[in-house]
């Protein structure tokens, strides 16, 4: 049997449909392997961008976490709330940031960054804080929608406690999904107008295939492949590539310019996460850990012969301008007072001095001598400090009519002399401006090892005074007060005293210091005036006679910047039974004064619950007599200070009988205190004061003997 015969129009019919066919396989292959890519590339440049989005997340966390632990450390040690909150609540208004929580060795909040602290004093239960408050170094934690990093606060071993901040991921996952769906319709609009000249093909048979083939590899794959290359280097970190920007004016040409867009804005980003980092926003100077990156790389490549000189910088009583003037103000003099040590650095002759704002009102110089040796660095440096001593206790001008008085205390440390490495140097200086404000502020003072010596006892007083109560080391004494008429005990003062079994007995005045500065008062005060009222119910308990008897307690300024005082000595009250009446609370005339404290009503919500409140010390700090009219006291105490020379100066009695008179006509109690002779107590009841405690009356005595004293 013969096959048909098969005509020239069939062959190439044939040969037509077998190219279409093979073409057809090809496209359709070509199409898969381009969907195949389409698909590939969305997920790589997915993975890609999430990888880098975290990675610029987690380093500029790492960046601030390690920024705010550092400068929270100075006041966290010192428990400074007012300072603790500035950072908190600055760090907390940075874009993404979700919360900022400072907290103490215990996990307890001691700062949230809000103004009420609503948290402050509670332990942190939330799935993250189990880790954080065990951990020792920084630590990451990612949560669905949270990135949670803290770091340890610290003071050489001694773990303060941490501090955690919260950036939200939603931010971060908006962008990633928008930059997803921009290449995502990027790429598919690439492959379906690129799909016509595939389509084309068909018609160009074999010839036409591989040379469609050969330009899609060129300009399609080509680009494609050169983008993945670059964004493989950007997710390693390698932000410096250079991108070229395409002259092709076709989708791909769009893809490739985008790409060198993006590029560039991640370079530039990164650059200014890095100047954030490295530099303070608010005087433009180096910050902390640029200086100490500095630092290290100056001691690695210091010669033989060279010397430094660090001068650790202090400013005195700063904080008093922004407890009184507020922040915005101290700002400016902040800002003020780094242009004028600027310019003092730049108009000194010295050799690549370096200046560094080191956190709140501490500055950091590091200067090098044009003379070789430590002696020309310790003269020079002795010099610069003079100057900026001089040059800073010049008042700052606000206004046409408001000026601000500040000082500087200035620690200088030597190098290689004191010491070898950045820590240690920066430890000196720190070491040695402690003691220049310990010999009255507005000096400065070299490094000695001796100093550390003092560092040390101070370090471990702290200690020890954390634990004296526990132990029975911290005793109640209480002087007895008098009613100047007839010599009848109508109360007393309670007095902390503290017999260490080491130190011996601890005068008031070294350990009452200590606690104020670390913040230990606020733990002990609720202690002592729970003792006072408890002792003073024994007191009225034996017998009928003293059914009155008050109990008098000093106030530190830490106390009364606590919103809950009231309410804790309405606690106290309740528990020990003692009338309200029972309890005088005493201030000191600049306590007062302080609008902070008076503007929360304290004093007022103390007195509206009963308690007396008595301004102690009249006469020594800043208000007079006019100010009587207008604080919110039941008594003063006149200082000890005029009524020892109310015999033979006629001045200090002048002033003891006006402020007698003054306080009667406002119907205020007048207590004089230090009465030590006779002579002074008859004259002072004859001006009229009304009650009056001193040695010559009664010395300050334990509980038992206070008792007997009564009996």
């Amino acid at each position: 049997m013969r096959l048909p015969r098969m005509g020239v129009q069939t062959q190439l019919l044939v040969v037509l449909a077998i190219l279409l066919a093979g073409v057809a396989l090809l496209v359709g292959l070509l199409l898969q392997r381009q969907a195949q890519m389409h698909r590939e590339v969305t997920e790589f440049s997915r993975t890609a961008m999430q990888e880098m989005i975290k990675e610029r997340i987690r380093s500029r966390a790492e960046s601030r976490i390690q920024q705010l632990s550092d400068a929270l450390t100075n006041p966290v040690y010192y428990f400074d709330l007012e300072t603790i909150g500035a950072l908190a609540n600055s760090a907390k208004r940075e874009p993404d940031v979700d919360y900022v929580m400072v907290y103490d060795a215990d996990g307890r909040v001691l700062h949230d960054g809000s103004g009420e602290i609503s948290t402050y004093g509670q332990l942190m239960q939330d799935p993250l804080a189990a880790k954080v408050i065990k951990a020792n170094e920084s630590l990451i934690q990612l949560a669905p929608k949270v990135l949670d990093v803290s770091a340890p606060i610290r003071v050489g071993d001694q773990r303060l406690g941490g501090v955690r901040i919260g950036y939200s991921l939603a931010s971060a996952r908006d962008t990633e999904a928008r930059n997803i769906a921009e290449l995502d319709r990027k790429v598919g609009e690439v492959a379906n107008r690129n799909r016509l000249p595939i389509y084309a093909l068909v018609g160009l048979l074999m010839l036409l295939g591989v040379m469609s083939a050969w330009a899609v590899q060129r300009w399609m794959v080509g680009p494609i492949v050169r983008l993945s290359r670059y964004a493989q280097e950007i997710e390693a970190g390698h932000y410096d590539i250079n991108v070229p920007s395409s002259r092709r004016r076709d989708e791909v040409g769009e893809l490739e310019r985008a790409f060198a867009k993006m590029s560039s804005s991640v370079r530039v980003h990164d650059s200014e996460i890095r100047q954030i980092a490295f530099t303070d926003s608010l005087t433009r100077l180096p910050n902390r850990r640029d200086f100490r990156e500095r630092l290290d790389q100056r001691l690695q490549t210091q010669g033989g012969e060279d010397a430094l000189a660090l001068l650790f910088i202090d400013l005195d009583d700063f904080k008093r301008v922004n407890d009184t003037l507020g922040h915005e103000t101290g700002d400016r003099v902040l800002v003020e007072v780094a242009n004028r040590i600027r310019r003092l650095v730049e108009e000194t002759d010295l050799r690549n001095a370096e200046l560094s704002r080191f956190g709140g009102d501490e500055f950091v110089i590091l200067v090098e001598s044009r003379e070789p040796g430590v002696r020309g660095v310790s003269s020079s440096a002795a010099k610069l400090a003079q100057a900026l001593v001089n040059e800073l206790a010049q008042p700052v001008q606000l206004d046409d009519e408001d000026r601000v008085f500040l000082g500087a205390s200035i620690g200088i440390t030597l190098f290689p002399s004191d010491a070898a490495s950045a820590v240690t140097l920066i430890k000196n200086g720190d070491i040695a401006m402690y003691q220049a404000k310990t010999a009255g502020k507005h000096c400065y003072r070299f490094y000695h090892p001796n100093m550390e010596q003092m560092v040390e006892r101070r370090v471990r007083m702290e200690k020890e005074l954390r634990l004296a109560w526990e132990r029975g080391e911290l005793t109640m004494f209480y002087q007895p007060v008098f009613r100047m008429s007839d010599r009848q005990i109508v109360g007393a003062e309670a007095l902390l005293r503290w017999q260490h079994p080491e130190y011996g007995v601890v005068a008031p005045s070294v350990f009452i210091a200590v606690a104020e500065e670390t913040g230990l008062i606020e733990q002990l005060g609720p202690h002592v005036i729970r003792k006072a009222c408890t002792d003073a119910m024994t007191w009225r308990a034996s017998s009928s006679k003293f059914a009155d008897l008050f109990v008098s307690v000093n106030l530190s300024v830490r106390q009364l910047r606590d919103a809950w005082l009231p309410e804790q000595v309405g606690e106290i009250l309740k528990s020990t039974g003692l009338p309200p009446d029972g309890l005088h609370l005493e201030l000191t005339e600049t306590v007062v004064l302080d609008d902070d404290i008076d503007s929360r009503g304290l004093m007022r919500r103390l007195r509206d619950a009963g308690v007396k409140l008595w301004l102690d010390d009249f006469g020594t700090g800043f208000s007079g007599l006019s100010h009587l009219r207008r604080l919110p006291v039941d008594g003063v105490k006149i200082d000890r200070t005029f009524v020892s020379d109310i015999l033979q100066d006629a001045d200090d009695l002048a002033l003891t009988r006006a402020i007698i008179g003054m306080a009667q006509s406002l119907d205020i109690v007048v207590i004089a205190e230090g009465i030590e002779e006779q002579g002074q107590y008859e004259l002072l009841r004859e001006t009229g004061c009304d009650l009056g405690q001193g040695y010559w009356l009664g010395k300050p005595m334990d509980q038992q003997s206070f008792l007997k004293l009564l009996r």
